[in-house]
């Protein structure tokens, strides 16, 4: 039973990675960092799979894209993508889908507990890619949140509200057992 339900997480994961592919085709170009739907799949990896999956979904996105294949936004691909101005926000996927995960993991599935594991995510994933983008780009503090984080709010918040909603809809479907907190 246990290596059934291993296998059951395995395929959501890779389905996961595969969706914030697909999310990264989906970009509206606005500056140095489009507004794509990849953040949305890396937040329902971390509702729906917790930290531990989660994490393994966006790292198996993540070494796919920087081995080449054109995963990221714009359809590019490459170790370079992660020393752009996108770099941060790439690399941040992995903190924000195990914090959205562990915070997951730890409270009974409500959409309240949701938005606000995502809350936080998002409050990660703009640390980092702001910062990144400060520092490749040797802009000023002001204009990296100007150009790097005011553009996307609206938008982040749809997506938290769709992911939340999505992720109500998809945990009785899916069957997923309860999570166990990460070890």
């Amino acid at each position: 039973m246990e290596s059934s339900n291993q296998l059951r997480m395995m395929v959501y994961a890779s389905l996961c990675a595969a969706l914030t592919a697909v999310g990264a085709f989906l970009a509206v170009p606005i500056g140095p960092v489009p507004i794509v739907l990849q953040n949305m799949f890396v937040y329902l990896a971390g509702l729906l799979l917790g930290g531990r999956w989660g994490l393994a979904s966006v790292g198996v996105y993540l070494l796919t894209g920087a081995c080449g294949l054109p995963v990221f936004a714009g359809g590019l691909g490459g170790i370079g993508r992660f020393v752009g101005p996108t770099g941060g926000y790439l690399i941040g996927y992995l903190p924000t889908v195990f914090l959205i995960g562990k915070i997951a993991q730890r409270a009974h599935p409500r959409m309240v507990t949701d938005v606000l594991a995502m809350i936080c995510g998002t409050l990660v994933l703009y640390a980092c890619g702001v910062s990144w983008l400060k520092i490749v780009s040797g802009m000023p503090l002001t204009k990296a949140l100007a150009l790097g984080m005011v553009p996307f709010l609206i938008g982040d918040a749809i997506k938290i509200a769709a992911a939340a909603a999505i992720a109500k809809a998809l945990r009785p479907v899916l069957r997923i057992e309860k999570l166990r907190p990460c070890t």
